[in-house]
């Protein structure tokens, strides 16, 4: 019987080892961001993300992706003790190589911090798609102007360089450079 290849854990936050969910608030604020749509990939437990935006009051709105059942558990406890949360942020559990426009809205920017990191032989056998044409799924679901941020700090972080060098060769997007650990591509 063949499975989803899922995460059976769950990601505690950890500044040092992982900060880009942290750099990526910090870079909304510095921004003054309001009013956009967020795709993050990869809530941790701490779902920091969803939550921070939700605090900023900025009108933004995430929608979320976890391959954690534990986070996701997570995600519909924190929405039971507040459920104004769910008018700003959205989790869902899923396969992000499995992931289909149709299904996504019109975004702003997109987070894929962890490309590379969880594509393996367990995802061929059900078919999904690779790093690459998942990026290309949210650079096609993008607003111009547009960003894809990938953390430069990832144990799979030359991934990301091939996938950021494909969007810029095949999807027209530019390279804006660093922001802490965040390398980003607009669209």
């Amino acid at each position: 019987m063949i499975k989803l290849n899922h995460w059976n854990s769950a990601w505690t936050l950890d500044a040092k080892q992982c900060p880009c969910d942290i750099h990526f608030v910090e870079y909304l604020r510095a921004n003054d961001i309001a009013g956009r749509d967020i795709f993050h990939m990869g809530t941790g437990v701490h779902h920091l993300v969803g939550l921070e935006v939700a605090k900023m009051g900025t009108g933004n709105q995430v929608l979320a992706i976890t391959a954690s059942r534990e986070e996701y558990n997570v995600y519909i406890d924190l929405l039971i003790d507040n459920p104004r949360l769910g008018f700003t942020y959205k989790a869902y559990f899923g396969d992000i190589y499995q992931i289909d426009g149709r299904l996504l809205p019109v975004l702003d920017y997109a987070t894929i911090f962890h490309c590379g990191e969880y594509r393996t032989v367990e995802n061929e056998r059900y078919g999904a798609i690779t790093d690459e044409a998942a990026a290309f799924v949210l650079a096609d679901k993008l607003r111009p102007g547009g960003e894809i941020h990938f953390f430069t700090g990832s144990f799979a972080y030359d991934v990301a360089q091939r996938v950021g060098r494909a969007l810029v060769a095949e999807r027209g997007f530019t390279d804006a450079g660093i922001y802490k650990s965040m390398h980003i591509f607009k669209k």
